[in-house]
Formats: C-alpha cells, sequence, structure tokens
C-alpha cells in the first residue's frame, strides 16, 4: 500500500501499544435485544418479540476508547454516569475491555445515556433512549477538567467525542483547548454541529460530510464521485479551514473515503478498503480513535489517514458498533499489497 508500507505499519502497530490517550464526552450503554416475531399482540397492532438474547456494550465516547484499547493502546474514559443500574453496568464493561475509568463522574442528577435496540430478524423494531440532554453543571465541568490535569503530564493525545447528550459544552470544550495547549498535547474532536461550539484552534476535527456542511453553513447543493472535483465539498472544506483553523481537518466520506485537509496544502483524497458494508454505525468512533492513536505511535498526516481508512474499513463489515484488533488491521494491508 502506498504512503503506508506493511513494516511502517508494524512500526505504529508497536509504538500504539505504548501511546496513552484521554477520551472524553457522551458515554452510553448500547442494549441489543433480539428475539422471534411470530404474532400480533392482541392488546394493540404491534409485533409480540419474543425474547431470545441481549447484549451490552459500551457506546458514544465509551465506543471510542474501546477501539482504542483494541489497538493495543491504552484509554482513560472521562465523563458522566448516571449512580443507576446502567452505570455500573457500563463501568465492569469497560473494566473488562481494560479501560480506565478514573475520569468518569457519577451524579444522581442524570441517568446513564442507554440504548435499548430491539431486534427481530435483521429488522430493528424499535429504540429506547434513556437519557439527560441537559448541559453539565459548573461542578462536573470543574470536576472533568480536574481529572484531566492529573492524568495530562502521562497523555499522548485527548479525543473529544460530541452526540449531543450534554457533556460537552463550551466551558468544559475551553478548559480541555487551554490545558492542551498548555502542556503541548494533542486534541481531536469529533463534533455535533448542532451544538455550534467554537471549535476554533484544534489540532484535528473529523466531520462527515454533512457535518461538515453545517460547520461551514454551506448547502450540500449536488455531489461528484470524486471528491477532488467536488466543487461544493471543496468549498465546504476552505471555509472550516479559514474559520476554525484546525492544524487538520479530516472529512470522512462513506464509500467515498476520506478526505485529509491540511494548512496552506492540497487535500489528500484516501478512497475506502471496505470490501462489504454491514454497519455504518460506531465507524466514525473507529476513525478517530484510529487516527488520534496513529498520531500519537508518532505516524505523519497521511500515515494517520491511511491507518484510520483500513481500520474503518474493518469496522463497516461488521453488525453493531465494533471494534478491529491489530491482527485485522494488517490482513487488509497484506490484501492491498
Amino acid at each position: 500500500m502506498s504512503d503506508l508500507s506493511k513494516a511502517r505499519l508494524d512500526e505504529l502497530l508497536q509504538a500504539a501499544s505504548r501511546a496513552r490517550l484521554w477520551v472524553v464526552g457522551d458515554v452510553m450503554l448500547d442494549q441489543f435485544v433480539w428475539g422471534r416475531v411470530s404474532r400480533i399482540s392482541p392488546e394493540a397492532p404491534v409485533p409480540v418479540v419474543d425474547f431470545d438474547r441481549e447484549h451490552l456494550m459500551p457506546g458514544g465516547a465509551a465506543n471510542v476508547a474501546r477501539n482504542v484499547t483494541a489497538l493495543s493502546g491504552r484509554a482513560e474514559l472521562a465523563g458522566v454516569v448516571g449512580r443507576d443500574e446502567a452505570g455500573q453496568m457500563l463501568r465492569a464493561l469497560l473494566a473488562s475491555e481494560r479501560i480506565g475509568c478514573r475520569g468518569l463522574v457519577s451524579t444522581a442528577r442524570r441517568h446513564t445515556t442507554t440504548k435499548m435496540r430491539i431486534v427481530a430478524g435483521q429488522q430493528q423494531i424499535v429504540r429506547l433512549d434513556r437519557e439527560s440532554r441537559g448541559g453539565i453543571d459548573e461542578t462536573t465541568t470543574w470536576a472533568l477538567l480536574g481529572r484531566l490535569e492529573k492524568a495530562l503530564p502521562r497523555l499522548d493525545g485527548v479525543v473529544v467525542g460530541d452526540y449531543g447528550k450534554g457533556v460537552v459544552t463550551q466551558a468544559l470544550l475551553d478548559g480541555i483547548r487551554a490545558r492542551c495547549k498548555e502542556a503541548g498535547c494533542w486534541l481531536s474532536v469529533d463534533p455535533k454541529p448542532v451544538h455550534h461550539l467554537d471549535l476554533r484552534g484544534l489540532s484535528l476535527i473529523t466531520p462527515n460530510r454533512k457535518e461538515a456542511f453545517e460547520l461551514a453553513g454551506i448547502e450540500d447543493s449536488a455531489r461528484a464521485a470524486d471528491p477532488m472535483a467536488d466543487r461544493p465539498l471543496q468549498e465546504a472544506v476552505q471555509r472550516l479551514q479559514e474559520t476554525l483553523r484546525p492544524a487538520l481537518l479530516l472529512v470522512t466520506l462513506g464509500e467515498l473515503g476520506m478526505l485529509l485537509c491540511r494548512r496552506d496544502q492540497l487535500p489528500f483524497h484516501v478512497p475506502t478498503v471496505a470490501r462489504e458494508v454491514f454497519d455504518v454505525s460506531g465507524a466514525g468512533d473507529t476513525v478517530i480513535a484510529a487516527f488520534t492513536l496513529a498520531i500519537a505511535a508518532g505516524a505523519s498526516p497521511i500515515e494517520a489517514t491511511v491507518f484510520s481508512n483500513h481500520a474503518a474499513g474493518v469496522v463497516v463489515g461488521k453488525r453493531g458498533t465494533a471494534t478491529v484488533s491489530p491482527a485485522e488491521l494488517a490482513a487488509t494491508f497484506n490484501e492491498a499489497a
């Protein structure tokens, strides 16, 4: 594979095992319930699902942390959980995946964000969300920033995952940005444009195409098969670079791959390497986790783009929010050779 050889990949994976990242944002508990439908309820015109099995996994920013540890990196998760059963289950799941929980703040004023998906066969019947969407208060903000300050001396990077559940406020982001800048620590952010946060001066922003246009305030009028010839996309990218001035802007484009944008340089397009796409949920988590981990391991921006593109190509071939192992990642480079 051009731009990242197999030997170089092995070097980065070795270095990644020593990298430490702090992941902060909206943490969630994803619950999948599978069953069978053979009848309609006599109480209402809805299907009756006969329970078969269930599966719990960390979601949101917790899934970013999962992706870091799956690639052998070290992750400390920070966020807010409720003093409830879901919060306890989430902590247990995180511990089983070697994710540090010292950054988690527990409060009785919020629910642990839980998303229950009921699936019959291959069809999702309903999703039930239990969550608190209001912004965290000043006390919680300072608690999170205090834990970051303690962790910063041993960190190689910080990742902020905003999923619109109230943890990533302007006050929290400002505090993280100031502390990372002072410490010279890398800061990646996966944005939620609806929040209208000040995202200026970050190390990395990773919007998808829709989010990039929303952040730029430009209508996505048309799209071309070649992102380099896509004038609306190029205009949106230019606007973001001028207004937000990130060191790096990585726009994920689904089946068209990724577009890496650096200051004062032409964009760099990487086509997707995915062979099959079963589920794109959580792919953005994989991208920001893999890219930041690669940078922490000493990769160049182009190498990190190729690294994260291959990682995303693996997870979209799996069902549900998934992760990629070093062996699976290395196998994709063997296939591309």
